[in-house]
């Protein structure tokens, strides 16, 4: 069997070569002179690397430094650390447990110790990290069914409504950007990662009540008269009364907030729009985040009665206030990502979401450790 690499980070020639002499017959041993060159190390090989020892006390950057650099990398939760030092001090040793050491081993050590604490901390990660690939694994299938059937759903009213299939996935793809932005920005609607994921799978039911609209108007190439308009305006409070009579699953989350976007997703943040004329953060932020996504998507995608908008001057009609008023900070996000948003879209439309599972997987991945962690599992 190929040998599990360890990589041991001490200023100290003689304590590596202790260490290296004590483990070459079972590992395979990288050796850092300096915290510097151990980072090297870890970003080269990282997800060769099975365990870390490292020393505390070193010259330039010191043991510390490369914890704080794997806190900040996001390593540390999937590569552990053992700390072998010669210091005991109980300060230092609560520093090294607080940025994420798995073990703190003091010099002089026993070989056995030593050799059985790096075993059992190795088959300690590596069974945690296939539970959460066996839990992952199966929250995505889960989410995955669930996806579908609300994209098939969605794609059904597209079509009736002789739209690309593609504005769900569009629609999708500007929440989700539109709504990390948002809680990189403020904690004011203290949205996690699991609520960005089910607001972006909720989104694709946001005109589900178009179903309720006759074919003559929901196609209808020219203007709407004013009698057609307000039958139009009735999709919104029809596709949330929809979502609303699915009583098996009234009380779940996802059906709440796709109950919300489906009413209220034509709001607008001066009270202007409709169906109940909610002003500012009385609309959902979930809401008014579909709002803004379908208004850009809507500007740049060709319909029966209108050509397609370039970028520019999507995002210039939006700030300009000519397809309705927004919340401020939301139009700060829609112009940080504006790019981000372009990329995206451009990629999604080619390959229609090609590599979705792999960016869906990692999301779940990070969702069920925090879950697991939660449950004291891991």
């Amino acid at each position: 069997m190929k040998k599990r690499k360890v990589l041991i980070i001490d200023d100290s020639e003689l304590n590596r070569g202790i260490l290296a002499e004590m483990l070459c017959d079972e590992y395979e041993v990288l050796e850092a002179c300096n915290g510097r060159e151990g980072i090297s190390i870890i970003q080269k090989y990282y997800s060769e690397i099975s365990i870390v020892l490292l020393d505390l006390v070193m010259p330039d950057v010191d043991g510390f430094g490369v914890l704080e650099y794997m806190n900040n990398a996001e390593l540390i939760q999937d590569l552990p650390v053992i700390t072998i030092s010669s210091e005991s001090n109980p300060d230092t040793m609560h520093r090294s447990f607080e940025l994420g050491s798995t073990d703190y081993i003091t010099r002089p050590y026993d070989e056995f110790i030593v050799k059985n604490r790096i075993q059992n901390t190795i088959m300690l990660y590596a069974k945690q990290k296939k539970l959460i690939d066996i839990v992952a694994e199966q929250i995505y299938e889960k989410e995955k069914s669930n996806d579908l059937m609300i994209n098939i759903l969605s794609h059904i009213v597209e079509f009736r409504n002789g739209e690309s299939g593609l504005h769900v996935i569009h629609i999708h793809v500007i929440t989700e950007i539109l709504l990390k932005c948002l809680i990189r920005k403020t904690d004011q609607y203290s949205l996690t990662n699991s609520d960005i994921i089910m607001i972006a799978n909720a989104s694709a039911l946001h005109d589900i009540g178009k179903i309720s609209i006759p074919d003559n108007i929901l196609n209808k190439p020219g203007r709407f008269t004013p009698e057609e308009f307000e039958i139009m305006k009735t999709h919104s409070a029809a596709g949330a009364d929809l979502i609303a009579q699915v009583e098996i699953y009234k009380d779940e989350p996802l059906i709440k907030v796709a109950t919300e976007i489906c009413r209220w997703h034509h709001e607008r943040y001066d009270g202007r729009g409709y169906p109940d004329g909610l002003k500012g953060d009385e609309i959902p932020i979930s809401a008014q985040i579909v709002s803004i996504a379908d208004v850009y998507d809507a500007l740049t995608s060709e319909r029966c009665y209108k050509k397609a908008f370039t970028h520019e001057k999507a995002l210039e009609m939006i700030l300009n206030g000519e397809c309705g008023t927004f919340n401020p900070i939301l139009l700060e996000c829609l112009m940080e990502c504006a790019q981000e948003i372009r990329a995206a879209l451009e990629s999604k439309t080619i390959d229609k979401f090609k590599g979705k599972r792999r960016s869906i997987s990692k999301e779940v991945k990070y969702l069920t450790k925090e879950v697991l962690k939660d449950q004291n599992i891991v």
